[in-house]
């Protein structure tokens, strides 16, 4: 091979490369006819699931939201039966308490008891005080009336005491003949029960209101009656002065029971008081009666007699037409000869708006022949502020 013949050669490899890279180029580029008119855009398949999904988010936030009410619900209930059914066993106690301390008011007042009896009587009511000690300590309070509840059985207890303590007493001075320094003896133990009264109103009633005021817990006992009860012991504080139990003392030993020579046993009405508004009340004139909630009556009456005596009874009656009679009670522990007395009468609900008569009456003691100042009807019409 010449010379010559190798340019042709190389020149002739080297003309071909370009035209085969073209070709390569060509077959690699699709090439694109003319374009066609656009599609509109397809509407999204997977918007149903989508709404399903929130569907059932917002059902099941629903869900949710009644389930807490639901359960907020029945916690309430819960709490409020919790609250009442505590509050209804504590009643019962307290009800029984206070019926003991009527009872020794009785047995402190009547007539012609002696001092042996009336000693043994008193034994009689501490052993019953002493049972509602224990039902008291039976019953499990709410969490947040432990404390309340501590104070409610350290009122009774102090009750327990004082009443062993003034049958012991009455033993213990039955022999003396001075009857002021035996008066101050008994004294002594009747404070006991006029502490467990203070006790009861300011470390368990008072708190306890404003507990259940703070739980929202509202309205009666599960026993329809106050939600928080009173247990007041002693019916009148007349009876915690040293002179009230010489006087008593004097009464069971037979140095009082009848009255002096040609003494008077009798009582008389003096008056008839509306509180806070001031007004007195007339037998010939209609007052004026402004209702309120704070409203209350006070009845003034005297030991018209010769003799001291205990134990008065004084009723209290609004009578309107059309509508059942309001009736209330209360009792005079001790007057003295020529001694005035005011018993206070309350909670009058709600009288209607007209005339009315408020009739008093003083029950007559024993031994009283003069009767007709011991009541009166006052003609009166009520009114709103």
């Amino acid at each position: 091979m010449t010379e010559h013949d190798t340019d042709i050669d190389f020149d002739f490899f080297e003309e071909e490369e370009p035209a085969t890279q073209e070709s390569a180029r060509e077959r690699l580029i699709p090439r694109r006819g003319p374009r066609g008119p656009e599609r509109p855009p397809r509407a999204p398949t997977n918007l149903t699931p989508l709404l399903r999904l929130v569907g059932l988010i917002a059902f099941a936030i629903l869900i949710v939201v009644l389930l807490v009410f639901w359960v907020q619900s029945c916690r309430e209930a819960g709490k409020e039966k919790t609250y009442k059914g505590y509050m209804t066993k504590v009643s019962e106690v307290a009800g029984s308490s206070q019926q003991i301390g009527k009872q020794l008011s009785q047995a402190l007042t009547a007539q012609g008891l002696k001092e042996a009896q009336v000693e043994q009587r008193i034994t009689g009511l501490a052993r019953q005080e002493q049972l509602d000690v224990e039902r008291a300590r039976e019953i499990t309070p709410p969490g947040t009336l432990r404390d309340e509840h501590a104070a409610l059985i350290q009122a009774l207890q102090f009750r327990v005491s004082g009443l062993n303590g003034l049958a012991s007493a009455l033993a213990a001075t039955a022999k003396t003949k001075d009857t002021t320094r035996a008066g101050t003896v008994l004294a002594d133990q009747m404070q006991r029960l006029l502490a467990s009264d203070v006790i009861y109103e300011d470390s368990f009633k008072a708190p306890a209101t404003a507990e259940l005021k703070r739980q929202g817990v509202t309205g009666t006992s599960t026993s329809g009656g106050p939600l928080v009860p009173d247990s007041n012991f002693l019916q009148t504080t007349d009876l915690v002065t040293a002179s009230a139990m010489e006087t008593v003392l004097n009464k069971i030993r037979g140095s009082t029971v009848t009255p002096t020579q040609g003494g008077l046993h009798g009582t008389n009405l003096v008056s008839v008081k509306v509180l806070p508004q001031g007004a007195e009340l007339s037998t010939s004139t209609r007052t004026t009666i402004v209702l309120r909630t704070n409203m209350t009556i006070q009845v003034t009456v005297e030991d018209s007699g010769d003799s001291q005596e205990a134990n008065i009874p004084v009723t209290l009656t609004v009578v309107q037409a059309g509508k059942p009679n309001i009736t209330k009670h209360e009792t005079i522990g001790f007057i003295n000869p020529g001694e005035q007395r005011t018993v206070t009468f309350s909670d009058f609900g709600s009288p209607e708006v007209k005339p009315a008569v408020i009739k008093v009456e003083v029950q007559p003691v024993p031994g009283e022949t003069k009767t007709d100042n011991n009541s009166a009807d006052y003609p009166v019409i009520f009114s709103v502020a």
